[in-house]
């Protein structure tokens, strides 16, 4: 997965949008006006932040190393993952899904 199938990705799911809230540098995009992915474009290795179940984010970052906890988030809820080949894309979107769902779960009343 590359920035461009990362973009993409996101923006197929209902009601996304996308900006840049902290600058120029950094990619966000928001469900329903809440972040569930942002990425820096500045790092020579693609990254991201998902938010995540606080379960699952342990036992994903026990299972891949390519799961860290998450860079300047919450670390109980966001994880950082690093787009490294070590996983494959079809993985790195569910955790994407995971990610958007409980967002979007959240914000409906």
């Amino acid at each position: 997965m590359d920035i461009e199938q990362l973009r993409d990705y996101c923006l197929s799911k209902p009601f996304v949008e996308e900006g840049f809230p902290f600058g120029l540098e950094v990619l966000v995009f928001k469900v329903n006006g809440k972040i569930f992915l942002f990425t820096s474009l500045d790092e020579p290795q693609l990254q991201f932040n998902v938010k995540c179940n606080p379960a699952l984010a342990e036992e994903l970052r026990e299972q891949y190393s390519c799961v860290l906890p998450g860079f300047h988030m919450n670390k109980k809820h966001w994880n950082t993952i690093l787009v490294d080949g070590s996983v494959s894309s079809a993985l790195l979107k569910e955790w994407i899904d995971h990610s958007y769902e409980l967002i979007a779960k959240s914000q409906k009343r």
